[in-house]
């Protein structure tokens, strides 16, 4: 129980710069970062994500622009922003560094 609260705040808290990363090479709409993010079972509703996308734009790490779909009503589709590109750097070094560390505890605490 207690590992899977881990996960689940761990995930929490990558959510947001995988989100970054999904945006890295290419715009994309709102559900389609969705369905990416549930395949990777990093989220289990849309419910989570949106939000998340309105405040990614609040901060000026996105900018969104609709768009025309031959499929049914417009969508809006997420670019990743300079200052985007910087936070989503940032956040694999820092990644790196923290997981790096981590392992290393636990390799340690293990073979005690």
């Amino acid at each position: 129980m207690v590992a899977s609260q881990a996960v689940t705040q761990l995930r929490k808290g990558a959510l947001q710069h995988c989100v970054l990363a999904l945006l890295e090479d290419e715009e994309r709409y709102g559900y389609e970062l969705v369905t990416a993010l549930s395949e990777a079972g990093l989220v289990a509703s849309e419910g989570t994500v949106y939000p998340l996308l309105r405040r990614l734009r609040q901060v000026e790490l996105v900018t969104t622009a609709w768009r025309d779909s031959a499929s049914g009503p417009p969508r809006r589709y997420y670019t990743l922003t300079d200052q985007g590109r910087r936070a989503l750097a940032d956040f694999r070094q820092a990644w790196a560094d923290f997981t790096t560390t981590v392992d290393a505890i636990l390799r340690r605490t293990e073979n005690s």
